[in-house]
């Protein structure tokens, strides 16, 4: 399993439309082969940052399947000109999980 976080700021002003169409793009993504789950999470201390966590079965399933899909220019379409800067992406692979 990988981990995929981003870090997202949006354009001041555009929180609610951000995330109206991000509840729309969120069924982009999860219907992706490889994608396990996601969550989206909004700053309290700087209200227009979000970061965006998502758990892929495989690297290959988000930079492949995924970012190299049809569906991912809707995706982009969506949410893309929401952020300034462009978002930073990292990908990380499991240490220890609790619970397992």
């Amino acid at each position: 399993m990988i981990l995929e976080i981003a870090h997202l700021t949006v354009r001041p002003g555009q929180n609610s439309a951000f995330e109206q169409a991000f509840a729309q793009a969120q069924r982009i993504i999860a219907s992706m082969p490889g994608y396990i789950s996601h969550e989206l999470g909004h700053c309290l201390e700087r209200p227009q940052d979000y970061v965006l966590l998502v758990r892929w079965a495989t690297l290959a399933d988000h930079e492949v399947g995924f970012r190299q899909s049809a569906p991912y220019q809707e995706w982009k379409r969506l949410l893309h000109h929401f952020y300034d800067p462009f978002p930073t992406v990292v990908h990380f692979e499991p240490v220890a999980l609790a619970g397992v």
